[in-house]
């Protein structure tokens, strides 16, 4: 049985191998390619229909199909990663987690967005002076309840 790694891999390895985009896969799993990327990562599952088409756009094998089926355990081999790009997102986090909480408590009361019921969307903006990465992140609001 293929583990998450193994799995994770093959499909990089596909990927580089065929010259494919995460849109092409995406489009193949009739997903958006920001899940779709994170399923192939390993830190979500696909349903089998889309696993299916995944690793059959990647020309890998049942094994591949099966392993993007399992559900993830969403583990981090470092508490801080030193990928320069990933580390910039605990800077953000670190520098605006509290501003973000209390805009958010601000706006919707004490709670809580969820990364489950989530969506995300990475584009490109055009910008004359270097162009701009723009981050849609859209969570459903969960808020705590008393008893």
């Amino acid at each position: 049985m293929m583990n998450k790694a193994e799995m994770k891999q093959a499909i990089l390895d596909a990927k580089d191998a065929k010259g494919l985009k995460w849109s092409d896969i995406a489009k193949a799993a009739g997903l958006s390619p920001e899940y779709t990327c994170s399923a192939c990562l390993g830190m979500n599952h696909l349903d089998k229909k889309p696993a299916d088409a995944v690793a059959k756009a990647l020309g890998l094998g049942k094994e591949v199909a099966s392993a993007l089926q399992r559900f993830p355990l969403k583990t981090w081999t470092q508490t801080v990663p030193t990928d320069p790009l990933i580390y910039r997102w605990y800077e953000i986090v670190g520098v605006y987690g509290e501003t973000i909480k209390e805009m958010i408590n601000e706006k919707f009361g004490d709670g809580i967005m969820s990364a489950i019921d989530f969506s995300m969307e990475i584009d490109r903006q055009a910008d004359p002076k270097g162009d701009r990465v723009v981050v849609k992140l859209n969570g459903k609001f969960l808020p705590y309840k008393s008893w």
